[in-house]
């Protein structure tokens, strides 16, 4: 009795989940993709480094860290974007780009120099 109620639950959460993100404006959706695509290249650099070894472990930290900091500029740029965002209602998203690519060149020169 109990699992089936839980499954109730879980589909019932899943449905809102989906119907709420079927709202969400697609220039959000594609920023969420480009997460998603950063968060799995980290993983799959993990996992190569589990599985092949990590000699040039300067070159596995500055790509993860890569993934991930280009990961949380992309949350950083969903989070001026979005409309429904009441802080960051007086910024024009054309501004909210530019510093994205603005920190991405600074890490990306950091993670460049980290190189060696």
């Amino acid at each position: 009795m109990a699992k089936s109620s839980a499954t109730k639950d879980a589909q019932a959460l899943f449905h809102s989940l989906r119907s709420a993100y079927a709202a969400t404006p697609t220039n959000l959706k594609i920023i969420d993709l480009y997460v998603v695509f950063a968060i799995s290249t980290a993983l799959i650099q993990v996992v190569y480094m589990a599985l092949v070894g990590s000699f040039p472990f300067n070159s596995f930290l500055s790509g993860v860290l890569s993934c991930i900091g280009t990961a949380v500029l992309a949350v950083c740029l969903r989070i001026q974007v979005n409309k429904e965002n009441k802080e960051f209602k007086d910024l024009p998203p054309e501004r909210a780009f530019a510093d994205f690519v603005l920190c991405n060149l600074v890490l990306h020169l950091v993670i460049m120099n980290f190189l060696g």
